[in-house]
């Protein structure tokens, strides 16, 4: 099982923006982030949508995000 929670994605990408990412560029929904050292990441929610805990540990694979930074 997972420790993540179920969240909305404009808290997730808050914690993202916290942690080092910035937003490369936008087209709609669809934000390219960045963060040195990392490769890229692509965060394709709309500001409600709800993540739930197993895409939300698929993020943080990706983007080095933990529990605690939400």
């Amino acid at each position: 099982m997972t420790d993540w929670p179920s969240a909305d994605a404009r808290a997730i990408l808050a914690a993202l923006l916290r942690i080092g990412w910035t937003v490369k560029r936008q087209t709609g929904s669809h934000r390219v982030l960045s963060r040195l050292g990392w490769p890229d990441l692509v965060f394709a929610f709309h500001d409600r949508d709800e993540i739930g805990p197993r895409m939300l540990a698929r993020v943080a694979k990706h983007s080095g995000l933990r529990p605690e930074d939400l």
